[in-house]
């Protein structure tokens, strides 16, 4: 026997009223990014996050993940309906649960481990009538035959009779103005209607429009999709550059061209590479997934991962090719990277493919050096990269300032001043002709 409808109308009708409690399993940009978006919709909120003191930090107000809106993240604060927790306890008390844990690869395949963690601590304190709502990104099936059987053994309750599932994709950009919680669509795939129905009660209080679909199935393809599209066009504009330099032809000036036609075209930017959790890691969940049920290969995807990865290695060797008509070699070449994360405006430097081309300038020997506002320190090659104190005199010291991360704090004009050579690869000097800035 199902869970009843009224039961569902309920819990609706409680999350109108804004009375449901909610807990939300991971503290990172995902999941405090949620958590602070419903406590400042009047949702009293617990964000359960394991890091005891990412915890504590939180819990006095410090912001301490990045890529959150601070505006939104005071704005909860301020609420006071936000609090935090190091264990899972307070899920006992909740009727909306969310989990947002990272999903990260292990030796090439999905790495499940923080899901099954965080199901299980949601099995022990989970109580009847209550949504559980998996966000992070994920395989098609995982929901189903992941979470839901966890569910079901730790607590001796059954999905659909006892409580509700379903699945909705995060999309959060970190650094991204114009698009966030209240304005990007979200996905919602339950269960059961009725799953999908609560669902779409509760985060149609955040966001403007919500797409629901017919099963978590859907809407955990749907995310690898909007993912694998950029993964794959960024692929394309990558390797057009590196052909249409060796044609000496100015691949921005193509760009630009080809946008002008109004269908059939969406513009893609070149650069280093790829960066993050999204892009470089989940649709990889696409092709392990395609892989282990089908046997096929999903080989679009995987000659796109194979030119954005190249493209550190493509970006050194156009740094010696600058260095070689100055004369230098890269060998003890004194190098400025600007900007280490991923993309501008965030202090996230996972999977950044600015630390890839920084580790192969090193290991040809160059003196490597780096600059970001958002970013103190990094991994090289065994030991450590601290940003430089003093930004002027490291650029007039440098061969060449590798421009990988233009953060709009950057004053481009004073980087090319002092600068003997600027290499652009984000094409942040646009079509601005400038003698030493030289764009990929």
């Amino acid at each position: 026997m199902n869970l009843p409808p009224s039961a569902t109308h309920t819990l609706s009708a409680r999350i109108a009223e804004r009375t449901t409690r909610v807990a939300v399993l991971g503290q990172g940009y995902v999941g405090l990014t949620l958590a602070a978006a419903a406590a400042a919709e009047g949702f009293r909120v617990t964000g359960i996050e394991i890091d005891a003191d990412r915890a504590e930090a939180l819990s006095l107000g410090d912001l301490v993940v990045p890529g959150v809106d601070e505006n939104l993240f005071r704005a909860a604060v301020q609420s006071g309906n936000l609090t935090f927790a190091a264990d899972a306890q307070p899920v006992a008390s909740a009727e909306l649960i969310f989990v947002c844990v990272p999903t990260p690869l292990l030796d090439g395949a999905p790495d499940l481990s923080q899901v099954e963690a965080a199901a299980r601590d949601v099995a022990a304190y989970l109580t009847r009538g209550t949504l559980v709502v998996l966000e992070s990104t994920t395989y098609p099936g995982t929901t189903e035959q992941v979470v839901h059987p966890i569910l079901e053994e730790g607590s001796g309750l059954s999905v659909g009779t006892d409580f509700l599932l379903a699945y909705s994709p995060e999309r959060i950009d970190p650094g991204n103005s114009h698009f966030g919680m209240r304005n990007t669509p979200r996905v919602v795939g339950g269960t059961t209607d009725l799953a999908t129905e609560a669902a779409v009660a509760f985060y149609g209080q955040l966001v403007d429009k919500v797409v629901p679909v017919s099963s978590p199935r859907i809407a955990e393809t749907a995310k690898l999709l909007e993912n694998t599209f950029r993964h794959v066009n960024v692929a394309l504009v990558n390797e057009l550059t590196m052909l249409t330099h060796d044609l000496d032809i100015d691949v921005w000036e193509v760009i630009d061209a080809a946008a002008t036609k109004p269908f059939g075209f969406m513009p893609f930017s070149p650069g280093p590479g790829v960066g993050g959790h999204c892009i470089p890691l989940d649709p990889t969940y696409l092709s392990w997934q395609m892989r282990r049920q089908t046997g096929r290969r999903f080989g679009v995807l995987e000659q796109a991962q194979d030119v954005n990865d190249r493209m550190p290695n493509y970006i050194a060797s156009r740094v010696a090719e600058i260095l070689n008509s100055q004369g230098r070699a890269v060998k003890a070449a004194r190098i400025l990277v600007l900007g280490v994360a991923y993309k501008p405006d965030v202090g996230d430097v996972r999977e950044s493919p600015a630390l890839r081309t920084m580790q192969v300038l090193h290991k040809r020997g160059a003196d490597v050096r780096f600059h970001d506002f958002f970013v103190s320190e990094v991994g090289l090659n065994g030991g450590v990269a601290r940003c430089v104190p003093d930004l002027d005199d490291e650029m007039v010291a440098a061969d060449v300032v590798l421009l990988l991360t233009p953060h709009a704090a950057y004053d481009l004009e004073s980087v090319a001043d002092r600068s003997r050579v600027v290499f652009d690869t984000r094409n942040a000097y646009g079509a601005e002709r400038r003698e030493n800035v030289i764009r990929l």
